[in-house]
């Protein structure tokens, strides 16, 4: 039997089999770690920094341990395009390297397949021009496709409007009760994903049907011997979404467009229900706007003195109760009245408990966000870890979690404290990327605090001179969209390079545009910082314009922060350090993501070096030469212009 460290060597399988393949002792170190906790029902919390190859590191036991000793595996991704890059490129070239015949099946939520039953009550609805034009091809595609995976009509952007009104929720699926149900898409990929030996899902998905799990609705995953959590660094937030509860502007706007195509479908001699409908999207309307033009999010205990809001509230329930009255009658008329009827229940009961206080509710945190049109009521856990562990010790399996981002320096304790798993076995392994060699942090100096007013606009300044250095060829980051906006407009005109701004464009679009051009300028927030791959020259600089403390102002972080204190913890040692710590890691990580890329870091916050925490984040990253001198950086680029090994530059 050949071994793992064999099969990721370099006369190996994949060697032979997968182009540039090149051996890692830090991946082969890794797949046996992740071989034995998977052998042996363990917990393992795996850190694998850029280029360790920690993708081949996990599927090469994991499709091992499934062929040899029949055990199911589930791998988890904390994104879709993750999932798709597992499923589509890196599974079928592991399975062909080691010759198995594993089956492998993907999962994602309902969402993201399309509804038969959704699509047919479209027909005659007047639709915009442009959304005419997308169910044509939506119609087309229909025809050839196996899977109704919508990420397989790129022709359609993903987060098109018109996507919603064909595709399916848990509040408007019809399930066994569907008319086509025979042949939904959902229902067959999930009979994949019980017959498959490895599932692909998404954290989303894992949560959610947990969740569904614990109410007693039924079990969406099948049951498996083995979880790896990949991008496991993103878990403790996409279960603090699930193990809450939410009630949105969306939510209540496609309940009165269903249950008005639904009255049509079912129920056409009916027509009191059209002017509830009516009144629930006015109540909707005036709900938004007592929550104040500005987009913000705050705790909703925060409105209590809100009079207008107090009013609104108070409408949005009376129609609620009024279309739930209209529509209790129709149910016994059809399965899509009935579910209508059962929404406007839930939807109902949701916002009653903001109206009668559940902000009391042990544990729970209620908060809301708004933006231009819509709103969202939150409730959400305080704390995770003791609901998460004790999914844990139910199953007893083996549990993986891996991602670049998880320990602070060598101290996992963070992660595995939110999780609720610190008796599990912590690896972590560095990048085999020569870092002294390919990359230069740079520090500016004269930096005011960054709670100066003119902070940012010292950032720009010192930044344009690292730009030019670089030739464009750079990514921005910034830590908020206020910066962001104040960073876009100052360069739009005074730089010589194009210049790319976040939602100017959808994501992809932007990566895609800064890859041709070869010498722009990316200006991005958060969605930037991670699950970005940009190799070669094209990105060859990351500024980046403070430590990425989470807004101290964020109606979670501030209960989470208090709660905390009351235990006689440091909230800002203990929690807000590790965390921006760790989101720095990622930010970090766009830089330097092949043996041949060479950059520049800029991390302008001068906190890094000029207060005692900032040591913390220094031995976050990854060993590199320091400079403080800005013509270090433009000899750095001048060295990489003309074909010369960097070196080392000074050290701070």
């Amino acid at each position: 039997m050949q071994t793992i460290t064999h099969i990721l060597g370099s006369s190996g399988p994949l060697a032979k089999h997968v182009s540039g393949f090149a051996p890692r002792r830090q991946q082969q170190d890794m797949a046996e770690a992740v071989g034995q906790a998977l052998s042996n029902n363990e917990l393992l919390i795996a850190e694998a920094g850029t280029g360790t190859g920690k993708t081949y590191a996990y599927l090469v036991p994991a499709l091992l341990l499934s062929q040899e000793q029949g055990k199911k595996v589930m791998i988890s991704t904390g994104t879709k395009n993750l999932q798709d890059q597992l499923f589509h490129r890196d599974l079928p070239t592991v399975r062909k390297a080691l010759g198995v015949s594993t089956s492998v099946a993907l999962l994602k939520g309902r969402a993201n397949y399309l509804c038969y039953h959704r699509l047919e009550m479209l027909e005659g609805r007047r639709l915009r021009p442009e959304q005419q034009d997308q169910l044509a091809r939506i119609r087309t595609w229909l025809g050839r496709t196996e899977r109704g995976d919508i990420a397989e009509l790129g022709e359609v952007p993903e987060d098109a409007p018109i996507w919603p009104q064909v595709t399916s929720t848990t509040d408007n699926c019809l399930g066994s009760d569907c008319p086509v149900y025979s042949d939904c898409f959902v229902v067959k990929a999930r009979k994949d994903a019980q017959a498959a030996e490895v599932l692909v899902v998404n954290h989303h998905l894992f949560f959610a049907d947990l969740a569904l799990r614990d109410e007693g609705f039924g079990e969406v995953l099948p049951g498996v011997n083995a979880f790896i959590f990949d991008e496991a660094h993103q878990l403790p937030d996409v279960a603090s979404t699930f193990f809450g509860s939410n009630l949105s502007a969306r939510q209540l706007t496609e309940l009165g467009r269903d249950a008005q195509a639904e009255v049509l479908a079912e129920a056409p001699d009916v027509t009191t229900v059209e002017a509830s409908i009516t009144k629930l999207d006015k109540t909707v309307r005036d709900f938004r706007l007592a929550l104040g033009k500005d987009s913000q999010r705050a705790p909703w205990a925060s409105q209590d003195d809100n009079a207008a809001l107090a009013g609104a509230t108070e409408d949005l329930a009376e129609s609620l109760r009024r279309l739930e009255s209209d529509l209790e009658p129709l149910a016994e008329r059809g399965k899509g009245l009935e579910r209508s009827w059962r929404r406007c229940l839930e939807l109902k009961n949701r916002l009653d408990q903001f109206i009668d206080g559940g902000s009391d509710e042990q544990g729970m945190i209620q908060w809301f966000e708004t933006h231009a049109r819509g709103f969202v009521l939150h409730s959400t856990p305080l704390e995770i870890s003791e609901t998460f562990r004790g999914y844990v010790d139910k199953h007893k399996s083996a549990w993986i979690f891996t991602s670049a981002t998880l320990a602070v320096g060598d101290d996992f304790s963070h992660f595995s404290r939110e999780l609720g798993i610190t008796d599990a076995h912590a690896r972590r392994w560095d990048s085999p990327f020569d870092f002294a060699k390919q990359a230069l942090l740079y520090v500016p100096t004269a930096l005011p605090q960054p709670n100066a007013p003119d902070y940012t606009a010292a950032v720009i300044e010192a930044a344009r001179p690292v730009i030019e250095a670089s030739g464009g060829r750079a990514f921005f980051l910034l830590t908020s969209y206020r910066a962001l906006n104040i960073v876009a407009r100052a360069l739009e005109d005074t730089i010589d390079y194009p210049l790319l701004v976040q939602g100017s464009l959808p994501r992809g679009e932007l990566l895609e545009r800064f890859r041709e051009l070869g010498n722009a300028v990316l200006v991005g927030t958060s969605s930037f910082w991670e699950g970005v791959d940009v190799r070669g020259e094209a990105l060859s600089c990351v500024i980046i314009d403070k430590l990425p403390f989470s807004s101290p102002g964020d109606p979670v972080m501030q209960a989470r922060l208090e709660a905390m204190r009351e235990r006689g913890l440091n909230p800002f040692f203990d929690y807000q350090v590790p965390q921006a710590a760790i989101t720095l890691k990622q930010g970090v990580g766009r830089l330097i993501r092949d043996v041949s890329d060479r950059g520049v870091l800029m991390i302008c916050d001068p906190r890094l070096y000029g207060k005692g925490y900032g040591r913390i984040f220094r031995q976050s990253l990854p060993p590199m030469p320091v400079s403080r001198e800005l013509a270090d950086v433009q000899q750095f680029f001048s060295k990489e212009a003309a074909g010369q090994h960097p070196g080392k530059e000074t050290h701070a």
